[in-house]
């Protein structure tokens, strides 16, 4: 069992050594986000969402590489049923689903501590492509519908960090958490909190 159990590493790191010595790779990359708002007084609906997208990695030497992404995230908060009087009759159950789509690009600076595993750190540089808010609500037999805009800013600045493990010369695990360093919109104190889970696979 000692035998096997030394083998199996050696080989760990056997292919983490193989990929490390490549100076570029890229490839795609598909994962789970955990959103949510930070800030005072803030009613926060986290949500589990997805993103997918793509990165390169160019490795400066055996210990540094940088690293940047494009990703397009989604971000929709559940759904919320309240009786609401200003829009409409007061008697009437609205249904309410948020949703904010980004296209992320994140550059990441790789430290790796050994062939296998990479401490990351870097900015994200984020670019709002959709911004909704609908309501949905059944009037006389009908479905009503009404969408409007949340007023979100359509730049997001935040700062990222995490660590990757390469299992083979080819897939790769990363988590991540990123934090906004700008507000989501005028007069708010509120940002952006995202923890991520994603697995990759290198050309």
């Amino acid at each position: 069992m000692k035998k096997t159990f030394m083998a199996l590493v050696c080989m760990v790191l056997a292919s983490g050594a193989a990929m490390a010595q490549k100076t570029f790779t890229f490839g795609p990359k598909i994962g789970i986000d955990y959103t949510h708002q930070l800030g005072k007084n803030i009613n926060d609906e986290s949500a589990l969402n997805y993103q997918v997208g793509a990165f390169m990695e160019y490795c400066l030497n055996n210990k540094f590489a940088i690293a940047p992404e494009v990703v397009f995230a989604t971000n929709t908060r559940p759904k919320m049923e309240w009786v609401d009087g200003f829009y409409h009759d007061p008697a009437i159950d609205v249904t309410t689903t948020y949703q904010r789509n980004y296209i992320n690009i994140p550059v990441m600076f790789k430290y790796y501590v050994s062939p296998s595993l990479s401490i990351d750190l870097g900015p994200q540089f984020g670019f709002k492509v959709y911004d909704r808010y609908t309501d949905k609500w059944e009037e006389r037999g009908r479905e009503m519908k009404e969408k409007h805009s949340l007023g979100y800013r359509n730049f997001d600045f935040g700062l990222g960090l995490g660590a990757t493990y390469n299992f083979t010369e080819r897939f790769f695990v990363q988590v991540r958490y990123t934090l906004s360093l700008t507000t989501l919109y005028e007069g708010s104190n509120a940002r952006n909190g995202n923890a991520q889970l994603s697995i990759g696979y290198r050309f």
